[in-house]
Parts: structure tokens; sequence; C-alpha cells
């Protein structure tokens, strides 16, 4: 990964709209479209950039379609949950579908399972200390970025650092 420099830049993207879409979240349970949009566009750019620069087509087709992928589930989550998950949080889905998907289809099925979990966690404890009750809402979007980086971060925690 270190290497490829337009990947760490699309990945650089992602931690930057992204973190400023946890902010808003938490702020105000919302995930704004332009937002979410942006970091799609610039998650595109960079990880297009470099299929294109690099002769990676078919990685970019993986993770575009691993994006959509994304999108597309928690869209349907939404209507099952009737809101439970908004539509933003399908909206993030493609941008950091996009960024996880470059490397493949498991490390956003991972992404999307831990994200998934850390917010159930996050409610079963603010559940159990009172701090939260049954209809209080939940940002999954927080948890959705954390989990993207972590899937992203996680397979070079041994090379990172002093050499």
């Amino acid at each position: 990964m270190v290497d490829e420099p337009l990947v760490l830049l699309g990945y650089g993207w992602i931690v930057l709209v992204g973190g400023t879409l946890v902010v808003v979240d938490i702020a105000v349970h919302r995930l704004p479209d332009r937002l979410t949009g942006l970091l799609a566009a610039g998650a595109l750019a960079a990880f297009g950039a470099q299929a294109i620069t690099f002769g990676e087509p078919r990685r970019l087709v993986e993770a575009l379609a691993a994006g959509a992928g994304a999108a597309t589930f928690y869209a349907l989550m939404s209507l099952l949950t009737r809101g439970g998950l908004g539509l933003g949080d399908a909206k993030l889905a493609l941008g950091l579908g996009i960024g996880v998907g470059w490397m493949g289809w498991p490390a956003v099925a991972l992404a999307t399972f831990l994200a998934l979990v850390l917010t159930g966690l996050t409610a079963v404890a603010l559940l159990a200390s009172g701090r939260a009750g049954r209809k209080d809402a939940i940002p999954h979007g927080p948890f959705m970025v954390l989990a993207a980086m972590v899937v992203v971060v996680a397979p070079h925690w041994g090379t990172l650092g002093p050499g």
C-alpha cells in the first residue's frame, strides 16, 4: 500500500471527509449529502487515477461494485429498519465501500459487520448504563468510518512506525 501514492491520497481523503462526517453525525445525527457525495467523488477520483495510471481497471471495477453493494445493503437496511439506519448511512457506504473495496469484497463485508457490531455494543452499553433509552438514536456513521479505517490499517499494523 505504501508504494501506491494515489491510494494513500484516497485513504487520506476518506479520513479527512469521513472525520468531518463523524463530527457532524455525532452532533446532529445527520450525514449531509454534500459531504457524503464529496467523500465518494474524492475516493472515485483517487482510486480511479490509481487504476488508470497503473493499469488496474479490474481493481477499480471491484471497488466500485463493492461501494455500490455496500450502499445497496445500507439502503435496504434503512427500509427494513424503518429509519433505524438512515439513507445517509447508505450514501456514506458508497464512498467508504470504494475505499475499502480497493482491498476486495471480504474487506467490505468485514468493515460492514464490524460497524454494525460496534454500533450494537455501544447501544447495549448506553442502555445498560442508563445513558440512553430504547428510543434514543445512536449515530451509525462514526462506527462505519471507524470500521473502514480499522479494516484498511489493520493488515499494515506490523509495518507501521519506525523501522
